[in-house]
C-alpha cells in the first residue's frame, strides 16, 4: 500500500535530535507536519483506502478541524509569547545567564525584541560593563523585572478665553 508507505517518509523526533539547549527549543520543520503536510496524507488516506468500506468523510472532516485547531492554539501562544516580550521593552531585567546556575545572572535594559527559531528573545543592554554589552536572551531566562517608570506629566497650562470688543 502505498498509502503506508507515504505516511513512514515522516521520521519521528529522537532524544539525539533535540536541542538541550534553552534557546533553541523550537523544533525543526523537519520535525514537525504542517498543514501541507496534513493534506497530503489526508488526500493519500483517501486514495489508497478500502473501497468496500470507505472511511466515513465526518471523520475527516473532524480530523481536519482538530488540526486546525491544534495549528490556531499554537499560533495564539506564540503571538502571546511575543506580547509578553514587547512589553518589557524599556524595562530592567534580571536573566539566568546560566541555566545549570541561577547565580549566575544578567541585569540590563530590555532594548528590544526578536524572534528566533519560533521563540521571542529580548535583546538586553547592560550598562554595568565598559562599553556596555547587548546580548539576546531567551523570553524563558528572564526571573525579574522592574517596571518602567511612568513619565512624569505636568498638567496642561491653563488657558484662559480671551474675549476682544470690536470698537
Amino acid at each position: 500500500m502505498n498509502g503506508i508507505s507515504l505516511i513512514s517518509k515522516t521520521q519521528p523526533a529522537t532524544a539525539s535530535s533535540t536541542t538541550t539547549s534553552s534557546t533553541a527549543a523550537a523544533a525543526t520543520p523537519s520535525q514537525t507536519l504542517n498543514q501541507s503536510d496534513f493534506l497530503k496524507l489526508l488526500v493519500a488516506q483517501m486514495q489508497y483506502q478500502d473501497p468496500m468500506n470507505p472511511q466515513s468523510d465526518t471523520q475527516m472532516a473532524a480530523q481536519m478541524a482538530q488540526f486546525t485547531s491544534l495549528q490556531q492554539t499554537t499560533q495564539m501562544s506564540s503571538s502571546l509569547s511575543m506580547l509578553q516580550a514587547n512589553n518589557l521593552v524599556g524595562s530592567t531585567v534580571t536573566v539566568q545567564v546560566d541555566p545549570n546556575d541561577r547565580t549566575k545572572v544578567a541585569t540590563g535594559t530590555v532594548t528590544g525584541v526578536t524572534m528566533t527559531n519560533g521563540s521571542p528573545q529580548i535583546l538586553l543592554t547592560d550598562s554595568s560593563t565598559t562599553p556596555p554589552t547587548t546580548t539576546l536572551y531567551n523570553l524563558s531566562q528572564v526571573l525579574s523585572m522592574t517596571p518602567v517608570a511612568p513619565a512624569a506629566t505636568t498638567p496642561p497650562a491653563s488657558t484662559t478665553p480671551t474675549t476682544t470688543t470690536g470698537n
